[in-house]
This record gives structure tokens, C-alpha cells and sequence, in this order.
């Protein structure tokens, strides 16, 4: 796939300065620029790479003036940060657009889905699936009975999604991510032994959700678990039964959310964060990595720890808690000192 300087900079609404009809084929960083590859400078720590690298393209801000000869033709644009971040979008939209269903592939008589879909080979749609328009499922997905899944939605290759399960418009599923298995219902019997809890209710997420691979939200025990909108997911998280993750909520990946808990609108969760069951969180909460919460925790609040304490506190007492062996060697001197003196 080819783009010429002066096609790029239309979709960026740029100026060229150089050879309008410059081809490049891919991407690059400007330290490790190739003759073909577009890339972009934007921090002025990078300035220097834009008179040695061998882009073909460099999207540049408007207001650079190269202090030498440059050789790479510049598309010079507003911010060329967020212009870069537009193309690799407008790259990535053509690069997935893919329409048509392959085979081998299983669509129940019950199955619906809407205009200019993509259904990959080896892909399984069971009894009243419904299907929105845009949609792409790419290979090796499982799709159960009465799941909806909303237009323009990608789900990628190996992705699972369990009966009754409801995915909104917008959202992006990536490979491995199981949806709507069973939560972790187990009840002990009089021999000692556990017998399962019947797992009934289904999984919502809404609108522009994303969600990392490799990623398992359970299905409700009965109503729903929900993932609401513009909540981002990153890779490897569990998500547990009942558990409700608010709007614009993001989590980074390894954090593991007990059952029953809920988490407000925009807050921010760092990796191998363990969040226990049956809590509230609120809203704009900030949590450190690798913290353990086992309370509920107010709006606003920014805790770190295990347990997690109010972040201010944490630092403060991260300075005791390195010292600690010198501490206890001062404690056990006075203690000596004390003594002799009674």
C-alpha cells in the first residue's frame, strides 16, 4: 500500500515542501528512518535525525525551520504529533477492512447480521445471533446462542463469546478474550466437597469498549456484569461475576477484580492491582500498581499499597519502612542501654 507526500498531506491538510509525488510504503521512527518509510518528528531531542535519516516523508510542525539541508520531503502540519496518530488511524482502517464471509465457516438459519460485515473462515455464529453492520469477526471466533454484538465492533481472531452475552457499537475484542464464562460459584456440601452455583445471568459492555487479549470477564450468577462505556481493558485482566467497571474507567493488565464490586467512572488502575469482592470504588480513583484493596474507597481518593494506603501516606511511610533493620538495631541498643542503667 503506497501513499504519495500530496495524498498525505490531504489527509492531514498539510503543505509540501520537497517532491510532492515521494512514495513511501511504511512506517518508521526518524532515528531508524528507511528510503520508502514515513515518520515523523515532533519532541525538537529528535531534531537532529531529520538531516540524517533516510525517510522518504517526515510529518513535521508547522512552525519547524530546518537549521540545514534536509532530504526528506516535509509534510508540515498543525501538531505533527496528533497528525501521525491520524494517519495511523486512517492506515489502520484500511489495513482492516476486510468485508465478506469466509469458508469454512458455521452461520446458524437463526443468524443475523447486517451490510458489510466480515465473518472469517472457521468462524461459529449459533442460534439467534444477531450481528450489526461493519462488523468484523476474524477467525476462530465463537459466537454463542442470543449474543447481539453492535456495528462497527472487530472482534479478533480466537476471541470467545458466550451465550447471551450483549456487545455495544464501536468496541474492540482482541484475540482470546473470553466473555461470559462462568463466574467462580462453588457452595461446600456435608462430605466437604464443592458443588457449582448455577451461572445464569449474561455479560453487557457498551459502547467504544476495548478490551486487551487474553482478557475473561464471568458471566452475572444472576443479572449482569457490566462493562460500561468507553472503558479501556488491557491484556491479561479477570474480571469476576457481578462486577460492574463504569464509564472511562481504564485498568491496566494483570488486575484482578473480585465478585460483586464496582468501580465508578474514570478511574485509573494500574497493572497487578487485586481488588477483593463485594466493595465500592469511586469515582476518578487513582490506584498504584501491584496494590491490594480490601475497602471501599472513596471518590477522588489515590491509593498505593497492600493494603493500599492514601498514596501521601504510603510514601511517607515507605521511608520507615526501608529503614526498618536499622530501626530495630537503634530500638535494640537503647533497650540495651536502658537496662544497664536499671
Amino acid at each position: 500500500m503506497k501513499f504519495t507526500a500530496t495524498q498525505i498531506s490531504e489527509i492531514l491538510q498539510g503543505e509540501v515542501f520537497g517532491n510532492p509525488d515521494q512514495e513511501v510504503f511504511k512506517l518508521s521512527k526518524i532515528e531508524e528512518g528507511e528510503e520508502g518509510s514515513l515518520t515523523f518528528l515532533s519532541n525538537p531531542k529528535y531534531n537532529s535525525y531529520l538531516y540524517t535519516t533516510k525517510a522518504s516523508i517526515a510529518i513535521v510542525n508547522k512552525d519547524f525551520i530546518p537549521e540545514k539541508e534536509v532530504k526528506t520531503t516535509l509534510v508540515k502540519v498543525e501538531d505533527a504529533y496528533k497528525a501521525f496518530t491520524k494517519l495511523l488511524e486512517y492506515y489502520n482502517e484500511i489495513k482492516l477492512d476486510k468485508s465478506g464471509i469466509e469458508t469454512p465457516s458455521f452461520i446458524d438459519k437463526t443468524a443475523v447480521y447486517g451490510d458489510n460485515v466480515y465473518i472469517g473462515a472457521f468462524t461459529y455464529l449459533s442460534q439467534n445471533v444477531t450481528v450489526g453492520d461493519n462488523v468484523k469477526i476474524y477467525p476462530n471466533v465463537f459466537i454463542g446462542d442470543n449474543v447481539k454484538i453492535g456495528d462497527n465492533t472487530t472482534l479478533f481472531s480466537g476471541a470467545k463469546v458466550y451465550s447471551e452475552s450483549e456487545i455495544g457499537k464501536d468496541c474492540t475484542i482482541h484475540s482470546g478474550v473470553i466473555i461470559g464464562s462462568d463466574g467462580f460459584g462453588f457452595v461446600p456440601n456435608e462430605k466437604g466437597e464443592y458443588n457449582k452455583v448455577p451461572q445464569i445471568g449474561n455479560v453487557i459492555i457498551e459502547d467504544n469498549v476495548d478490551i486487551g487479549s487474553g482478557t475473561t470477564i464471568d458471566r452475572a450468577t444472576l443479572g449482569s456484569t457490566f462493562i460500561r462505556k468507553g472503558v479501556k481493558l488491557d491484556n491479561q485482566i479477570q474480571i469476576a461475576h457481578n462486577v460492574e467497571v463504569d464509564q472511562n474507567t481504564v485498568i491496566a493488565s494483570q488486575t484482578g477484580i473480585a465478585g460483586s464490586t464496582k468501580i465508578g467512572k474514570n478511574c485509573q488502575i494500574g497493572g497487578q492491582v487485586g481488588i477483593v469482592g463485594h466493595i465500592i470504588i469511586g469515582n476518578n480513583v487513582k490506584i498504584q500498581a501491584q496494590s491490594g484493596i480490601a475497602r471501599s474507597i472513596k471518590d477522588n481518593e489515590v491509593v498505593q499499597g497492600s493494603p493500599a494506603l492514601p498514596y501521601s501516606d504510603y510514601n511517607k511511610s515507605y521511608v520507615y519502612f526501608k529503614n526498618l533493620p536499622s530501626l530495630a538495631k537503634r530500638i535494640d541498643e537503647l533497650e540495651k542501654k536502658i537496662s544497664t542503667k536499671e
